[in-house]
């Protein structure tokens, strides 16, 4: 969610480095100013020089709707840039509140809508307020070489990626870092349609406070909402519409609106997928994202592969690492979960990665021989560096849903043949097995045992695996299912079986696990209604068998020799994801007696080939 960086970013970019403290202060002087843009409207800026002049630099500059501060021409930041290194190798940085957050006039739009044909000086978007910063800055701060980068994580990565499109000619490289990107189909806002309540719920409380101009502080949240089991708060909380009751939003946060009023992919989202415009960029691109982050992992995916298919020519990067949002700006980074990574992989990313590429593009300094997808791989922990993203030697392998909750690399060829459990609204399955008072960070990597004691929840799983097996890319669930209401959400989890042994040997002092531990690998969901048109839901036919496909986000990962594959199936994911009330209707308007139970089948016979879809590297 874009909430993980707000409030953590300070963390990340000024404890680690507390030897640098008056580093900056030191060797850089500070202006506070404002940049009008074409409109009239103000954008407050924040600009940090070099006192060295002996000779000229690149602007580095973030853009960011969580504040340029600390303001005022004697206030420091104790760490500027992407990363220690860079701060020393010296560039002009500059931070800019985007419009209508923060100490910038104007008002600000959730995601701002790419305008491609612009009329006139009104019609301006993030990519003209870009243009119009960097024409500023080249007249009016000296010493500067005439090149410029933005770079930024999670909603200041979505910045980033929308200064390309249109873009200024000083910009020479970009690096989009957990881009915010399509905000119905799979980043922050909804995955595959379904609402993600916990998240948003407990980000807009404070992001979506509405302010009286320009402003320092925000102050306060918009209401109370401190909780020791986010589980039953929300279970107590009830439909979705009771979020807007006096005691919580009551339609003062315009954003909250927006989301509730818009459950169908209609106009509102697709004007706000950035993807379609990232077309014939010529701006070297590097897109970096972690395969545990819960908030956008589609958006560095999905922004590369924009960019690759509808920019063919460009030098166009990838790097995912085994980080969580944003975690490849920490100092270190070398376990997480029960993962040991075995080295300090942040560290690798901001020294061989991210400096080598501003520096070589923006200063003409070193050498950039990347490839173009630098990829962790998780189960036997190295980098793993490729032409291309998804790599050319995978091939498609299934795995078939069988009787006895086996799972087959044969067909089942019986007919007939199904599993059923009952998702009921009063009793969702939790995402995670901790009862916390806010999200569960390792919910992406946490042992999924709690989840398949319980009886709405299937469970299908391998023999044994005779040798190492790796998968990279992305990874399709297709299966066949019926329902006895009109409407229903799907959960498809693939989980790498680990022996406890393995476990309990490498991770020595934690507290031992006792049988295999279900280590989750990968998980999605899809609201039931758009399994075929995200624009134009569609009922389900109570008992009519309907093919149902999900899009689970790429992964690199080996199960290894002696592991078993394993995929669980579910209809509920509380309250990561908000309930649904099996009704075909509209879900933000459902009232208490709206919500019942479906039984739901799972088909798996000769005639409803249910799998998951794994792409193997050969």
């Amino acid at each position: 969610m874009k909430l993980i960086l707000s409030l953590l970013s300070l963390f990340f970019f000024t404890s680690s480095f507390s030897q640098s403290s008056d580093f900056v202060k030191e060797n850089y002087n500070k202006t506070d100013t404002t940049i009008t843009m074409r409109d009239g409207i103000k954008l407050y800026t924040v600009i940090y020089v070099p006192k060295d002049q002996s000779q000229k630099y690149p602007f580095l500059i973030e853009r960011t709707p969580y504040s340029a501060g600390p303001y005022g021409k004697n206030n420091y930041k104790k760490r500027i840039g992407p990363n220690e290194a860079l701060m020393h190798e010296k560039y002009i940085f500059v931070y800019q509140d985007v419009r209508g957050r923060y100490m910038s006039e104007g008002h600000n739009k959730e995601v701002t809508p790419y305008i491609p044909d612009k009329k006139s000086n009104k019609d301006v978007d993030e990519s003209s307020d870009t243009y119009d910063t960097m024409d500023w800055l080249l007249k009016n701060i000296k010493n500067n070489n005439g090149r410029a980068g933005l770079y930024g994580i999670s909603y200041p990565g979505f910045y980033a990626t929308a200064s390309l499109p249109g873009a200024h000619p000083s910009i020479k490289a970009v690096s989009p870092q957990a881009p915010v990107t399509d905000e119905f189909i799979g980043d922050d806002a909804n995955h595959n349609g379904a609402f993600f309540l916990l998240d948003n719920f407990m980000f807009m409380n404070y992001f979506g406070k509405e302010r009286n101009g320009p402003t320092e502080d925000y102050g306060s949240t918009m209401f109370d909402a401190k909780t020791n089991d986010v589980y039953q708060f929300f279970l107590n909380l009830g439909s979705i519409k009771n979020t807007q009751s006096a005691k919580y939003f009551n339609h003062r946060s315009y954003i909250w609106n927006e989301y509730l009023a818009h459950d169908t992919y209609d106009d509102y989202w697709q004007k706000r997928n950035i993807r379609q415009y990232l077309k014939n960029i010529k701006i070297p691109t590097l897109v970096v994202g972690g395969w545990f982050d819960a908030e956008d992992l589609f958006g560095s995916l999905h922004t590369y592969q924009a960019i690759e298919k509808q920019s063919r020519e460009n030098k166009n990067f990838l790097v995912m690492g085994p980080w969580t949002h944003g975690a490849w700006a920490r100092n270190g980074w070398n376990k997480f979960g029960s993962y040991d990574f075995g080295s300090n992989t942040s560290a690798y990313f901001q020294d061989s990665l991210q400096t080598k590429f501003f520096n070589y593009f923006l200063k003409d300094e070193g050498t950039w021989n990347t490839s173009e997808a630098t990829v962790f791989e998780t189960g036997t922990n190295q980098w793993l560096h490729f032409k291309q993203w998804p790599p050319e030697n995978i091939s498609d392998v299934s795995y078939y849903f069988d009787s006895d909750k086996k799972l087959s690399n044969q067909k089942n060829n019986s007919t007939n043949s199904f599993d059923e459990y009952i998702s009921d609204p009063a009793n969702p399955v939790p995402y995670t097995a901790k009862v916390q008072g806010r999200r569960n960070n390792e919910y992406m990597v946490e042992d999924q045992r709690f989840a398949a004691s319980r009886n709405d929840v299937l469970v299908y799983e391998s023999p044994a695996l005779n040798e190492d097996v790796t998968i990279a890319g992305p990874i399709l669930a297709d299966f066949f299912a019926s329902i006895s209401t009109t409407d229903a959400d799907f959960i498809v989890k693939l989980i790498d079986v680990v022996p406890a042994e393995e476990i309990n040997e490498a991770n020595p002092t934690k507290e031992a696990t006792n049988g295999d531990f279900q280590r989750l690998v990968r998980a999605e969901v899809m609201r039931g209604k758009f399994r075929n048109d995200y624009v134009h839901p569609e009922p389900f036919v109570p008992g009519k068998i309907s093919e149902v496909k999900i899009n689970l986000n790429d992964v690199c990962h080996t199960f290894k020799k002696g592991h078993k594959i394993m995929v669980q199936v579910q209809s509920s994911w509380f309250p990561l994801v908000d309930m649904n009330p099996q009704k075909f209707m509209r879900i933000p308007d459902a009232n208490e007696n709206d919500f019942q139970k479906s039984t739901i089948k799972i088909y798996h016979d000769k005639n409803h080939d249910s799998k998951i879809v794994l792409p193997v590297l050969k």
